[in-house]
């Protein structure tokens, strides 16, 4: 329990101190709220004063009164202070924790996302965090507090009648350890039910991301299986653990119904044998009703407390995501060469990537082509520290990209992916993404040399549509557009070009290469490229076949070669030179 208290002012940082002044103001409050006992005591005093013959004074009801709007004075203002103090730092850490989740995933090497399902880490900033921010701060008020509402009560009983203190307080030890076991119960069943959740999660993300592929293939019984296992996997994980507490939490309840009984037995006997008053004995029999009060409800948090316990494992496991600038500083490279030396690379056991050595100077351009699968992405997602290498380095300006903060380091890249993703934002901000302090006109003059202001204008609010979640509401090819308008706006020094003109229609392609190649001038371009246009203007090309470099050289001096390049620009030139006629294909 101490050690659960311990991790839960770690985890909340700069909230510790509102979490802790929760807690005191909670404990201060139920102070007040055992009060009452001190006016049950008077009025039981003037009471067997009436019943012996005397007549009650009748200072005894206005201090009774008086006792009991102390005790609910003191518990509005401090259970008051207590929820403000609980609700503003725990929503306040959850907040700073998704944050901190966040820059940590901006900092991670893409292949952390390779390696952790998206479901994982949904669930962990949404409703693994959402669990703590509700229920860490009750935990420790509940639990922590019952039990020292408890203690405090045994205490003033050992002073009272130390006899009758003395079962209370074994009662509370006894509990004490049920309460242990049943924390070895949580830790055995708790961590399933946080997998199958993130399991859950998981399973509905892919389900709902990959309708277009279910409906497509008639897959939607096979895929919907997936997604009913996940939800079966859930249920029975948190019938198997509310089970498994429901068992323990029995047992709690017993000890306590135990104690009190033991009390209801005991203080009658010591007022028969003469040793207690009879006003002695009926306030020891109310307060057997009150000691445990607090601490009973401890045991029906049993079950939330393992579990946040588990999502504290689960998110100290997101939080040591591995960094990229551990060892990085914000630096400005001297100028824009980039070097690759020796370098080899590889996802887990398997290189894809072996003795690669190229150089780039600045403000020239480097087309990369190769067969699906031989490495090309990996290779300029490498110059820009999307991972890094195994074997070997990559300088810019000289200087190891492991030098570089990210930051400092993508300040000097604008990248056009081969697969567009865009945000749920009017097109305007999706554009203003890589400038965000643009102007409006100078977003539309992007726009316009991307050639996508024209469609802009056609969608109902202009630059101001809303468009969907990824893009969806967009075609392939308008996405693309827009993300080499975001490209174009960052004006960066170092241009990477992914597919770039892959999705784009032949009537604008040309306009659009146009457009790349004036604005790209005196920059320093990597390119991957299957489209004979874009590669033969490079001026040096890369061929990579199995994550090696097999043939380097502009095109005239490769095509003058006999090997994988030349095959490849034939192939190609025969596929555009294919035509339909008469619903039969013709070279």
């Amino acid at each position: 329990m101490i050690r659960l208290f311990q991790r839960l002012l770690l985890f909340s940082g700069l909230q510790k101190k509102r979490l802790i002044r929760s807690f005191l103001a909670y404990l201060v409050s139920s102070f007040f709220e055992m009060i009452p006992i001190m006016a049950i005591l008077t009025v039981l005093t003037g009471i067997l004063k009436q019943l012996s013959g005397d007549v009650m004074p009748e200072s005894t009801i206005w201090i009774s009164l008086g006792i009991m709007i102390v005790s609910i004075a003191g518990r509005i203002v401090f259970v008051d202070l207590s929820a403000n103090a609980r609700t503003l730092g725990s929503f306040a850490f959850g907040s700073e924790k998704r944050m901190e989740i966040g820059e940590r995933l901006k900092r991670a090497p893409m292949g952390y996302f390779n390696e952790n399902r998206l479901g994982d880490i949904t669930a962990a900033v949404t409703t693994t965090l959402g669990d703590l921010e509700q229920q860490s701060v009750t935990i420790m008020e509940n639990v922590a507090g019952g039990f020292i509402h408890a203690i405090v009560i045994g205490a003033w009983l050992m002073i009272y009648e130390w006899r009758i203190g003395l079962i209370s307080l074994a009662g509370l030890a006894v509990a004490l350890l049920v309460y242990s076991l049943i924390g070895k119960v949580g830790r055995k069943h708790a961590p399933r039910r946080q997998a199958a959740q993130a399991g859950l999660v998981t399973a509905v993300l892919e389900y709902v991301q990959g309708m277009g592929v279910v409906k497509a293939f008639g897959l939607a019984e096979r895929t919907g299986k997936a997604v009913d296992t996940a939800i079966e996997e859930s249920k029975e994980a948190n019938i198997a653990l509310e089970k498994a507490f429901s068992k323990m939490t029995a047992l709690y309840q017993t000890v306590f119904k135990l104690a009190r009984a033991a009390i209801l037995v005991f203080a009658p006997y010591l007022l028969a044998g003469g040793s207690i008053t009879p006003e002695k004995c009926l306030l020891l029999l109310v307060s057997s009703f009150m000691i445990y009060a607090a601490v009973e409800v401890a045991g029906s948090m049993s079950s939330v407390a393992r579990a946040v316990e588990a999502s504290l494992d689960r998110l100290d496991n997101i939080m040591d995501i591995p960094s990229l600038d551990e060892n990085g500083a914000d630096l400005v490279p001297e100028n824009f060469n980039i070097e690759v030396k020796d370098m080899s690379f590889g996802y887990g056991e398997k290189e894809v990537l072996h003795q690669i050595s190229l150089s780039v100077p600045q403000g020239s351009s480097c087309a990369i082509v190769g067969p699906s699968g031989s490495g090309k992405t990996t290779l300029v997602g490498l110059i820009a520290r999307f991972w890094d290498v195994k074997e070997g380095q990559i300088t810019l300006g000289g200087r190891d990209v492991r030098e570089y903060t990210s930051g400092s380091l993508l300040k000097n890249f604008a990248i056009v992916f081969q697969n567009v993703y865009l945000f749920e934002d009017t097109v305007e901000n999706n554009i203003r993404f890589g400038r965000p302090d643009a102007s409006e006109d100078e977003i539309i003059a992007v726009a316009k040399k991307a050639c996508c202001h024209d469609f802009i204008m056609a969608l109902p609010d202009g630059y101001q549509t809303t468009i969907g979640e990824g893009g969806s509401s967009l075609s392939g090819g308008e996405k693309q557009r827009i993300s080499i308008a975001r490209a174009i706006l960052k004006d960066a020094p170092i241009v990477i070009l992914d597919e770039a003109t892959a999705s784009v229609d032949p009537e604008n392609e040309q306009e659009l290469q146009k457009a790349i190649r004036e604005l790209t001038k005196g920059k320093t371009i990597l390119m991957i490229a299957h489209r004979l246009s874009t590669v033969r203007t490079a001026d040096q090309i890369i061929v990579l076949e199995n994550g090696r470099i097999v043939q380097r050289g502009n095109h005239e001096e490769l095509m003058r070669e006999d090997g994988l390049y030349r095959r490849f620009v034939g192939m190609r030139s025969r596929a555009i030179g294919w035509t339909l006629k008469g619903g039969k294909a013709h070279g």
